[in-house]
């Protein structure tokens, strides 16, 4: 906090950023960790969430005129814009802000922010009639599979929202962040990234059941067990087609369920996100039990369809966020069978621990490791494994007979991105040597996460005054 402010004050001097004679409001949001749970938060399932100590901070400032100021200094590492200006009169048009954004690769950072401005423009217009100087810092690693564009948006949400006298926090915040992602960024994530930014806790986990997002009492981790994760190097983005792909299978998966059951389909606009529900299972495939699904329905659904011939059918396709493309491979049978029993490893997961917090047992530390590798396992039979994320879970596997590290699995969208491992208190050894014989296999020393940091709700909004 006090580096930050320090930066901000800095900026604060003559003909700079900002105005000494107006308040700036700091906001900060971290990035995430994916305990379990990965890609099941649009498909309705519980996932667990960690914060991590990199975050974004956001100073924000009104102005006297309605132009829009925003400087991310570290977009030009990227080569791409680090200064833009706009005014909000240019933000009112879904169309337009979506059209700027992506009008090159160097302003494409832009929709996590301005679309922000244009959903405040949209529910709360009588408050949003000056405009805004917004500065941007982050250590949060881009494209790492750790949620830098959630931190990203719900810092600057919570930072603007504040300068313009809108409370908005919880559920509704990250809901509001996510409803950015989805239609301005037009990035097809679920909840959870948005949510954990916003509900994290210091040195816990946190379960939230996606319906559309159901806040359970946060886990925190016995004291003979650590968390840490691994950058594999490799660049994930939950705008490829890898992942877009898996998600769209689930849905393609969901709809022959219902097709097989006789439910109907029915798009429903009444809640923050557009999605499709059925009377049975409320749209949520994850509400599917393991048990029905395996002896019911897994031998109907195909086990890759291309999509041609699903285009062919002229059905509709049960997600808003995804298209069906004609020659891309879906893995509709495993994407489908991930979002079903990965529900119920992390419900188990998540039960264990609880239980493990007031009886700490090695074999439930055991069992805890052991589901976090069939779900790395399912990553890969949904198209989403790496092989870089394989070899670091394969180089954690090979640790278990020291009894220090447990289990690790690729985190969030996957295709690349993080892993996140599992060991006891005492195993920052037996974790250095993974670390040490991937960076020789690679030839680069790998990002490591270590720690956890408080969500941008139990963080709040700092005021540095006017002429501070």
């Amino acid at each position: 906090m006090s580096d930050f402010a320090s930066t901000v004050r800095s900026l604060r001097e003559p003909g700079n950023l900002f105005d000494r004679a107006r308040p700036i409001y700091l906001s900060r949001a971290p990035g995430r960790l994916d305990v379990m749970g990965g890609n099941v938060d649009y498909t309705g399932g519980v996932v667990f969430e960690a914060t991590i100590r990199e975050a974004t901070w956001a100073a924000a400032q009104m102005r006297s005129d309605r132009k829009i100021v925003l400087l991310n200094p570290q977009m030009a590492d990227s080569q791409w814009a680090s200064k833009v200006e706009l005014s909000l009169d240019e933000l009112m048009s879904e169309a337009e802000v979506r059209a700027f954004a992506n009008g090159g690769p160097e302003t494409r950072w832009t929709a996590y922010v301005l679309g922000v401005f244009h959903l405040l423009l949209l529910r709360w217009p009588e408050r949003l009639h000056q405009g805004i100087t917004l500065f941007l810092q982050s250590d949060v690693p881009l494209n790492k599979g750790v949620s830098s564009s959630a931190a990203v948006e719900v810092a600057t949400m919570k930072a603007v929202a504040a300068v313009y006298g809108i409370v908005i926090n919880g559920v509704e915040l990250a809901e509001a962040c996510q409803w950015v992602e989805n239609v301005i960024a037009e990035s097809a994530c679920g909840i959870m990234d948005q949510a954990a930014s916003v509900l994290g806790e210091e040195g816990c986990i946190l379960p939230l059941l996606c319906q559309p997002c159901v806040v359970r009492p946060s886990v925190r981790l016995p004291r003979e067990l650590r968390l840490w994760a691994i950058d594999s190097g490799v660049r994930h983005a939950v705008t490829g087609i890898e992942y877009e792909a898996a998600r769209a299978a689930a849905f393609i998966g969901y709809r022959m369920i219902c097709e097989c059951e006789r439910l109907p389909l029915r798009l429903d606009r009444d809640g923050r996100i557009p999605r499709y529900t059925d009377p049975r299972w409320n749209g949520y495939l994850s509400n599917v039990s393991t048990s029905l699904f395996r002896s019911h329905y897994e031998a109907r659904l195909p086990a890759t369809v291309i999509g041609d011939l699903l285009l062919a059918e002229e059905k509709q396709h049960a997600d808003p966020f995804t298209q069906i493309r004609g020659n891309t491979p879906y893995l509709v049978r495993a994407c489908t069978r991930y979002a079903v029993e990965e529900q119920q490893r992390i419900e188990l997961f998540i039960e264990l621990l609880r239980g493990l917090t007031h009886d700490p047992q090695e074999a439930g530390f055991r069992l805890l490791g052991d589901l976090m590798f069939q779900s790395h396992w399912s990553y890969t039979e949904c198209g989403l494994g790496c092989e870089a994320t394989d070899r670091l879970v394969a180089l954690v596997r090979e640790e278990l007979g020291t009894g220090k590290l447990y289990g690790a699995k690729i985190t969030g969208g996957g295709a690349g991105g993080t892993v996140v491992v599992l060991g006891s208190s005492g195993a920052g050894a037996s974790f250095d040597k993974v670390v040490h014989r991937y960076a020789e296999q690679q030839g680069v020393m790998p990002y490591v996460f270590e720690g956890s940091s408080p969500g941008a709700d139990n963080f709040g909004v700092q005021v540095i005054g006017a002429d501070a």
